[in-house]
């Protein structure tokens, strides 16, 4: 198995969608993450086990920045020529992805903790395996 790394992001195209949010990748390739965020304040525990995707888009919501949290599967140039980020954590490890956004390990599950107005944008979270797909927002209390 080869050695996997920490990734430096790229900036992605972003369309937000009423069904979900769509990402064009540096190559031209789309993703689409389906569903209404559930929104969400204070710290997110993601189910464990899930690939979690982080993305935080620019005050225009039509660019932003994704960093795949604990990605072991893909190869460092797959990342690179997407324009994906990576980074990886040991246990009961934290690291800020972005201002205003940190994440952690717990057990299985990842812990997001996002403030929208440091962060100066909308920082949506996609918790995913081949069973389930969650999406959420995270906001401010109101």
């Amino acid at each position: 198995m080869s050695q996997r790394s920490n990734v430096s992001p790229s900036t992605l195209g972003v369309e937000l969608q009423e069904s979900g949010v769509a990402v064009r990748y540096t190559d031209g390739r789309e993703a689409f993450y389906y569903g209404v965020p559930e929104k969400v304040s204070g710290t997110l525990r993601t189910p464990p086990g899930k690939e979690v995707h982080v993305l935080v888009t620019d005050p225009t919501e039509t660019e932003g920045v994704m960093m795949y949290v604990n990605d072991r599967k893909t190869h460092d140039e797959v990342l690179e020529s997407t324009g994906v980020g990576r980074v990886l954590l040991d246990q009961d490890e934290s690291e800020e992805l972005f201002p205003g956004v940190t994440v952690a390990t717990d057990g299985y599950s990842v812990l997001v903790d996002a403030d929208p107005e440091v962060a100066r944008g909308r920082v949506f979270v996609f918790a995913e395996d081949d069973m389930s797909e969650h999406t959420y927002e995270m906001v401010n209390d109101e």
